[in-house]
């Protein structure tokens, strides 16, 4: 690959961490942005509506584009600096959050407005993904990678724990133009922070140099379809991102069908505050010894929560499952992310680890989809007063009355996903590839101090 003034050998960038702490660091306060702008849209689109497909329309549109463009962003990050896409992606956003606070200015926002958004944003989020995960290996020592992981569920935890509660207090001072305003500064200290740093650019082997976008596509997927045990791995996390996705899209109507935007804050905030805690528990412990185990532990763990979630119309129960989902998500997510990092070299990791999101994230548009329609055309009216449901054992457990339809959704989703678990981890194949799959990266993986 011919050098340009942004891509640095990686020899030339020592593995110290300063690198990782100081983009997470900019990266974390323009999520604290996002996630303002992100709750403040969500009580809007509620209060126009009343509905839940609204919102399964959004998360749907903020999903396909993505999903469809990762193995092409992968090829991308590949082939272009990393640093330099990073920076595009948080650029444009920028000008996408300002696009919202210029419609809100002239009274002009509209649903339709919110798609197209969605749509875009999903867009920008598919090229920016694979460079962030791709560069971690180039900059975090590997022994460490549990730890840098970690951190970054630690961050999307803090702005889950903090945006609710700032955004309930900034409502009241500034007002939603506010709110956006403050998100569209926020994009400065990621962009800045990437000015700032050097991420080394891995030269391509030369037996990749000629390939083309659909030819790196491709390999992605025959690289990962070769191995048995990650390729039915990825397929379990696929199963699992569609029943996490197909009810917790609906969290926010159900607890709204019943309780106030302040109880909606408070359980979001209680769900940051278990994701927090998992992320802290992921960054100081840098992961189990057998990876693979450990996350589908953690996962079975983490849809116990969605059973809980769904029992009862009561925010101390629902915020219980809640945290104890999202305190588990880090966990499982940070160990099975190293596997990935050491088994994959680093100047293929854009196009493996694109087409490896694009195949676990593949059923989420389908549940993203079904969700709104089912919860509000079939299960809500299963468990409506004198519902169809309402007097049996179903409706005595769960009670009956708005939002329980999307409990029992709640429950469903958890019950399958812990019988999917335990079938996923009597597959010896799945269950034993760090053992039968040799690292990609060295245990000497230091680069020289300058």
């Amino acid at each position: 690959m011919t050098s340009t003034a942004l891509e640095v050998p990686a020899a030339e960038t020592p593995k110290d961490m300063k690198t990782f702490f100081t983009i997470w660091g900019g990266q974390l306060i323009s999520l604290l942005g996002s996630g303002l702008t992100q709750f403040a849209l969500g009580v809007w689109i509620y209060d126009q509506t009343k509905q839940a497909t609204p919102f399964a329309i959004t998360v749907l549109l903020g999903a396909i584009p993505r999903t469809l463009l990762l193995p092409i962003a992968g090829s991308v990050a590949d082939r272009i600096n990393r640093r330099a896409i990073m920076i595009a992606a948080d650029t444009l956003s920028a000008v996408l959050t300002l696009f919202i606070f210029i419609l809100l200015g002239t009274g002009s926002l509209q649903l339709w407005h919110i798609y197209i958004i969605s749509v875009l944003s999903s867009v920008l989020s598919a090229f920016q993904e694979p460079a962030y995960t791709a560069s971690i290996s180039m900059i975090v020592p590997k022994e460490k990678l549990g730890s840098a992981n970690g951190m970054v569920q630690m961050g999307q935890a803090i702005t889950t724990v903090l945006t609710p509660v700032m955004a309930g207090a900034l409502f009241v001072f500034i007002g939603f133009n506010g709110i956006i305003m403050i998100d569209f500064v926020t994009f400065f200290f990621a962009v800045g922070a990437l000015l700032l740093v050097r991420i080394p650019q891995p030269e391509r082997a030369p037996e990749h140099k000629d390939k083309n976008v659909w030819q790196d596509m491709a390999f992605g997927w025959h690289y990962l379809r070769e191995r048995k045990g990650l390729f039915g791995l990825l397929l379990y996390y696929a199963m699992v991102n569609f029943l996490l996705n197909w009810s917790a899209v609906l969290l926010i109507p159900m607890v709204l069908s019943r309780f106030t935007a302040d109880v909606l804050g408070l359980i979001q905030t209680v769900m940051g505050v278990g994701m927090l805690a998992g992320s802290i528990i992921m960054s100081a412990w840098g992961g189990a010894k057998r990876r693979i185990p450990a996350a589908i532990g953690f996962i079975i763990l983490g849809v116990t929560g969605f059973v809980i979630a769904g029992l009862q119309p009561n925010p101390w129960v629902i915020g219980a499952g809640i945290f104890l989902l999202m305190f588990s998500v880090p966990l499982a997510s940070g160990n099975s992310q190293v596997v990935f990092q050491t088994k994959v070299a680093r100047d293929i990791q854009g196009r493996v680890f694109s087409v490896r999101s694009a195949i676990s994230q593949s059923m989420m548009p389908l549940a993203f989809l079904t969700a709104g329609p089912l919860a509000d055309k079939f299960f809500e009216p299963l468990l409506k007063d004198g519902g169809a449901l309402a007097g049996t054992f179903v409706g005595q457990l769960l009670g009956t009355g708005a939002g329980r339809g999307i409990g029992l959704m709640f429950i469903l989703s958890g019950l399958t996903g812990i019988v999917v678990s335990v079938l996923v981890y009597l597959n010896p194949r799945i269950r034993n590839l760090e053992s039968e799959l040799p690292d990609a990266l060295p245990d000497e993986d230091k680069a020289p101090q300058p």
